[in-house]
């Protein structure tokens, strides 16, 4: 489902992501770690074609991100880690919006709208001012509004931020349910208990470079640990374990 190949990002003579080459299947969730600054953000926004590579490729779906990013763009659900939000619309005026933008069959939106705002316990404020709902509010109106076009690819970057326990409960078996039905989760975090939990392989970016890939499993091995959970791997992997 998605293809990196050789992707680098530079500004100027910093070398934000170093010809970073992946491989994410269709109904795999894969997560994406590194310490801050490594570059996660600014693959997730080639990736999600917010900002074009300075060398490199992305493919979405078989799809080149540089030749077709309309089509390519068509098969993702993009959920930032700092969302922009239009406050002065209702939920339902904002997935509307949402809708508009995909062109979405409008005869389906109002339907699906208000299924999406019951599955994420917004049905109740549907009608009321995005400026009234609270910061958990807000961050599941946003990934509502990421999955209203039925993506093939979910592209999430500090997903839980926000989010009471309920919250979290919700959106990981969210996750799991749409990877169960053959769709790709590409989620990145700070939080390795959840990145642990909730995916089949995760890659480890350091100054720009992927320096591990795999199962934890895998990584323990990269590392060189016979034992120990994600926070110790990441830590040893990212020359961090004396801070």
């Amino acid at each position: 489902m998605i293809e990196l190949a050789n992707l680098t990002k530079r500004y100027g003579s910093t070398l934000a992501v170093d010809h970073l080459s992946l491989s994410v299947g269709g109904g795999e969730i894969f997560g994406f770690i590194g310490p801050n600054g490594a570059g996660k953000t600014t693959t997730i926004r080639m990736l999600a074609g917010v900002l074009g590579p300075t060398e490199g490729t992305v493919t979405v779906g078989g799809i080149p991100m540089a030749t077709d990013p309309e089509a390519a763009k068509r098969l993702i659900g993009f959920i930032p880690d700092r969302p922009f939000l239009y406050e002065k619309l209702t939920g339902l005026e904002f997935l509307q919006l949402i809708a508009d933008l995909y062109g979405f069959d409008s005869a389906l939106v109002h339907d699906r709208s208000l299924a999406l705002l019951k599955q994420f316990s917004l049905y109740d404020w549907g009608d009321h001012l995005i400026e009234a709902y609270s910061h958990g509010m807000k961050q599941r109106l946003v990934i509502a509004s990421a999955l209203l076009h039925d993506p093939k690819l979910i592209i999430v970057d500090e997903p839980m931020v926000g989010l009471d326990p309920a919250g979290i409960r919700m959106v990981k078996d969210l996750l799991r349910e749409l990877a169960g039905l053959g769709k790709t989760v590409f989620m990145s975090t700070h939080t390795l208990e959840i990145a642990e939990d909730l995916c089949d392989r995760i890659g480890v970016i350091h100054k720009g470079r992927l320096v591990a890939l795999g199962t934890t499993g895998d990584l323990r091995g990269t590392a060189r640990l016979r034992e120990g959970d994600l926070e110790e791997v990441f830590l040893r992997l990212t020359g961090q374990e004396a801070l």
